[in-house]
């Protein structure tokens, strides 16, 4: 796929042609384009900084998503996804690793879709799409963290 990168600080490793393959999938199922997407693996200081600056927020969280076009088909933007996140929130809510990086992954690219999780009307409807499009790749991709030194 054309203009669209996986990014991660040198004391993480994430089998890149996976994160391709799943936003490939992704884009099929949804329908939509990329016209730049990088998907950024990051650790907790770097998330705290991008919640603070564009936020307002002083913490860690599991995913942010920027979209940069108003076009909610033809995608422009980035998705920030914190690996100490992913990794607690595989712990607390006990599901496979590579589970929590795929519903990651599909809620970021829900929010640049134009899904939206403030109220709760669009937040249960955006966690039943994202359940779906979960379970369903959850089957097929395996092994996304290569390594991670703390």
């Amino acid at each position: 796929m054309k203009n669209f990168t996986v990014t991660t600080p040198k004391n993480i490793k994430i089998d890149k042609k996976i994160v391709h393959s799943i936003v490939s999938e992704l884009k099929n199922i949804l329908e939509f384009t990329v016209e730049s997407l990088n998907v950024n693996f990051v650790t907790p200081e770097i998330m705290i900084e991008i919640n603070k600056q564009y936020l307002d927020h002083d913490y860690d969280t599991d995913v942010i998503a920027f979209n940069y076009s108003g076009d909610n088909a033809k995608l422009d933007g980035e998705i920030f996804i914190s690996i100490s996140q992913t990794i607690d929130n595989s712990i607390r809510f006990n599901v496979n690793l590579d589970s929590e990086f795929i519903r990651l992954i599909v809620h970021g690219i829900l929010h640049l879709l134009g899904y939206d999780d403030k109220k709760p009307y669009d937040k249960k409807k955006m966690k039943i799409e994202e359940d779906k499009l979960t379970e369903k790749l959850k089957k097929d991709f395996k092994n996304i963290l290569i390594e991670y030194d703390y």
